[in-house]
């Protein structure tokens, strides 16, 4: 079945269209979500919505991000290049994917082995060299590579995590969704000083809970 290239511009177009008008505006962070084929990270029934700016289930109970949440926290970061990274929540490796373009090094930790190893298989497909994906309860963080120069949470926390504000560098950034409930829940960017941490609420927003321990998967 041969695919219309003028269809997938125009999806391109509409998915760019809906980046920009939820507030996702840099330049950098655009171009690399226009490069990164979100297509890939969904499997299934879901396939064919893969360019909605909607978040869609992935298994293991979880779900890929709406794409222009992807944009805002990507955005918020205020990625420069020459990072190391921390990413809670690998999910389906589509946010990993992103931040690989925007910085030096990636970790992404997730509690259920099969959704590392499918993603890892995705990463190795597109040779991003530069992200490593690891099976580990990420509240925790990785203590073995810390001080990260950023952090980004893609699970709520009902609070921010104490082990992963100590592994944040002083001059860092991390950015996470924080809420009691799945409900009701703010996105909010930490940023470290030398004297302490800064904290500043950027939008409502709406993901699966921060679980500790490691998921027995199926």
């Amino acid at each position: 079945m041969s695919v219309d290239p003028a269809h997938i511009a125009e999806r391109k177009m509409q998915f760019l269209f809906a980046l920009r008008s939820r507030g996702v505006t840099e330049a950098r962070v655009l171009s690399v979500m226009e490069r990164v084929d979100r297509g890939l990270f969904v499997r299934g029934h879901f396939a064919d919505r893969a360019y909605e700016d909607m978040p869609l289930p992935i298994g293991c109970g979880q779900t890929i991000s709406q794409p222009s949440v992807v944009g805002l926290m990507t955005q918020a970061l205020k990625l420069s290049g020459r990072e190391k990274v921390l990413e809670v929540g690998t999910g389906s490796g589509y946010q990993a994917a992103i931040l690989s373009q925007l910085a030096r090094r990636v970790y992404t930790v997730d509690r259920h082995k099969r959704l590392v190893v499918e993603a890892s298989a995705i990463f190795r497909d597109l040779d991003l060299t530069n992200i490593t994906a690891v099976t580990a309860d990420g509240s925790h963080g990785l203590p073995d590579q810390a001080p990260f120069d950023r952090i980004l949470l893609t699970a709520a926390a009902e609070d921010t995590p104490g082990p992963l504000l100590a592994q944040l560098k002083i001059g860092g950034i991390m950015v996470l969704p924080v809420g009691q409930s799945d409900a009701v829940q703010s996105l909010i960017r930490v940023s470290r000083s030398a004297t302490g941490y800064d904290y500043d609420e950027l939008t409502p927003v709406r993901f699966v809970p921060l679980v500790e321990g490691i998921g027995r998967d199926g």
